[in-house]
């Protein structure tokens, strides 16, 4: 009798288990399918995202990369918007182009996240009487190499932090306050990173800031919630930008590893419509086989393989 309430209560926990696992990782692609089936075989229309959010976007580190593209994707939807990014010259570059293409205004601020707190007073300044509805924040920094993290200097470390901890923080607090005091349902969309899921040796710093990104983003999805602001958590894998371009292989592309231009093509169809998502779905299929493995497994194939991936591993 006792081996066999054994069995059902393992069957029990199975069942439970697996029940989660499917949850958590169909429930974005079913509710997707479920809106292009709507709208294909049923007439159903869904707000577009200018009608939800208003004709104003802005998106963070747009001159190159997935906040490039994003800022393109989003004027070819019909947002005016404005580009915050490090350099001048690219920012104006990218404005005009977006302008001439899609019809649209573009503002830019210049801003270097690096910095630290004393840049957010400039920026907020600037962006006070432009009515956002979105916001993307998508600037994102790594060391210029991956390897051991005591073989990079105390300043690499900290332009990490800054930027990827930093930035997420006081604009998601800025947006959220601004929003619910004028009672804007707005939008905000918090760029991660798969490498969210576990710890990543040689990229130690970079994983860490994207977890912290991802545990701040979920948490304020329950706060603002009740103001009716929706908060998303994008976690793309491997994308042919910059950010990766330690790594010779990873920027060859692949069906996995899109260009960063098809990659916001997929991401922004998600806005508004799912809490959390890889933005692609051939990540989505990576995310969700990661997630099968324990964490300590997962850390110790990144320690193995990194070194076959990444050109050059910085250590002492």
């Amino acid at each position: 009798m006792s081996e066999c309430l054994l069995i059902n209560l393992l069957t029990i926990i199975g069942c439970y288990a697996l029940i989660c696992y499917l949850y958590d990782n169909l429930k974005s692609p079913y509710i997707l399918i479920r809106d292009y089936v709507n709208q294909k075989f049923f007439g159903k229309k869904l707000k577009s995202l200018t009608e939800r959010f208003g004709k104003w976007a802005v998106v963070t580190g747009s001159t190159d990369g997935i906040g490039k593209y994003y800022a393109r994707e989003l004027a070819r939807k019909g947002f005016n918007v404005v580009l915050i990014s490090r350099t001048e010259s690219k920012l104006k570059a990218i404005a005009s182009e977006i302008e001439k293409e899609f019809g649209v205004e573009v503002k830019i601020i210049v801003a270097d996240f690096s910095h630290g707190a004393k840049i957010y007073k400039t920026i907020e300044d600037a962006l006070d009487n432009i009515p956002i509805g979105l916001l993307v924040n998508n600037v994102g920094h790594s060391t210029p190499e991956q390897g051991m993290m005591f073989a990079f200097s105390s300043k690499e470390l900290w332009d990490v932090i800054n930027v990827n901890i930093g930035a997420v923080t006081e604009l998601s607090r800025y947006f959220l306050l601004r929003m619910q005091q004028s009672g804007i349902k707005g939008g905000i969309v918090n760029v991660s990173s798969c490498t969210e899921l576990c710890p990543v040796p040689h990229g130690a710093i970079y994983a860490a800031s994207k977890a912290y990104n991802r545990s701040l983003t979920l948490a304020l999805q329950y706060e603002a919630r009740r103001y009716g602001i929706h908060v998303q958590l994008l976690s793309p894998h491997f994308i042919v930008t910059k950010l990766n371009s330690y790594s010779t292989s990873i920027m060859r592309g692949n069906l996995f590893i899109p260009d960063p231009e098809t990659y916001a093509r997929w991401a922004v169809s998600t806005i508004g419509r799912v809490d959390k998502t890889t933005g692609y779905f051939w990540h989505g299929v990576q995310y969700a086989a990661a997630k099968v493995l324990p964490t300590y497994i997962i850390t110790f194939l990144v320690e193995v393989f990194a070194p076959s991936v990444v050109d050059r591993l910085r250590v002492l």
